[in-house]
Order: C-alpha cells, then structure tokens, then sequence
C-alpha cells in the first residue's frame, strides 16, 4: 500500500482450484471524495472461455458467488463485524452485515448502492464499483480496516475457481479473518 492509501496487487488463485482461461487478476483499490471506496478488477486472459453474464440494468441480487463475481469484504480492524459486498459483470450487486463470522444477513434499505462499470473485451475485463463506506455503522473517519479482495470466476463448463490475495489453509473461505490481507486507513 502506498503513502496515500492507493493498494494494487495480483490476486492468486485457490490452489484447489484452477482456471486455465486467467492469465492474471488485479484488483486496485483507493479512496475517492467523502469516503467514497473504489475498487477496480482487472482480468486478463481467454474471456471466451469464461463464463461472463453480459451487462444488464444495476439492480440487487443474491447468490451472485454461484457464477463468476467480484467481492469485497471490509470492517473495522480487530472487530468481528464485517461487510461483504458482491458485483457481478452484469451489472447485479448484493451486500451483506455480519455480526460474527458468517453470521449475517442483506442490508436492506441503508445499504450503499454501488456504481459500477464494466468495460470488455476479447483478452479482458474490467469491472470497477465504487461504495460509500460512509453510510456503514463501525466504518468511522480515522479507523483502520482489514479488507479481503475476491473473486469467483465461472468457465465455460461450470466449474468455479476462487481467487483472493491471501488464501486460508484449506477449502476457500473469503470469509475467513485470514482471508483479510489488505489494511487501510479511512480518511478523516
């Protein structure tokens, strides 16, 4: 992470499992005016042989991880509670509280609408979402956070391959506290 809290690295894949099609996985993130978080993935490889659900009108959905899918998971640093935030190349995004590990539910109604942009083409795809971390209770001006940077990719025959830039011992687990690799600071 840099000096003005700018982060860009490569994902790694699950060593379980593998997805030929990817040559590389970035994700970047920074911070925008008013508390804005930006985070822009960027993948590189054979798209034809993943599976990419063309874009559609932003709306909320659930289940989004079932299918190729961009995550984000972020709280406070040393608490239990945690966010966990969704965006599909669709266009489709989902958000989630949690209270203690993999115990939670949707935001409903307060929850920050994301914007997102997705840009394509024959080796690559681009998909950036911004969110207000300002409208998040525990996520305050001058804390620090644990973040984990994900991803779900689909290929063409169904099967899912799990990236992130830390990856638990075992089975993939994005939810998992070791999973959060990332800190950075919220602007004051």
């Amino acid at each position: 992470m840099s000096e003005n809290g700018n982060f860009d690295a490569e994902l790694c894949c699950h060593p379980d499992t593998s997805c030929p099609a990817v040559e590389t996985l970035r994700a970047a993130i920074s911070w925008e005016s008013e508390r804005n978080l930006k985070v822009v993935y960027t993948l590189r490889g054979a798209m034809d042989d993943l599976r990419i659900p063309p874009l559609e009108a932003p709306r909320s959905a659930d289940r989004l991880w079932r299918h190729t899918c961009f995550e984000l998971f972020l709280g406070a640093q040393n608490d239990i509670e945690y966010y966990e935030f969704n965006f599909s190349p669709a266009g489709e995004w989902a958000a989630y509280g949690f209270h203690a590990y993999r115990e939670g539910m949707p935001l409903e109604g307060a929850e920050p609408v994301p914007r997102i942009d997705v840009e394509r083409s024959a080796d690559r795809l681009v998909l950036s979402a911004v969110l207000s971390a300002g409208g998040l209770p525990g996520i305050t001006p001058n804390i620090r956070l644990s973040l984990g940077v994900c991803a779900v990719l689909e290929d063409r025959a169904g099967a899912l391959s799990y990236w992130a830039l830390r990856h638990p011992a075992g089975k993939p687990d994005f939810h998992h506290a070791e999973g959060f690799a990332l800190e950075l600071a919220v602007p004051g």
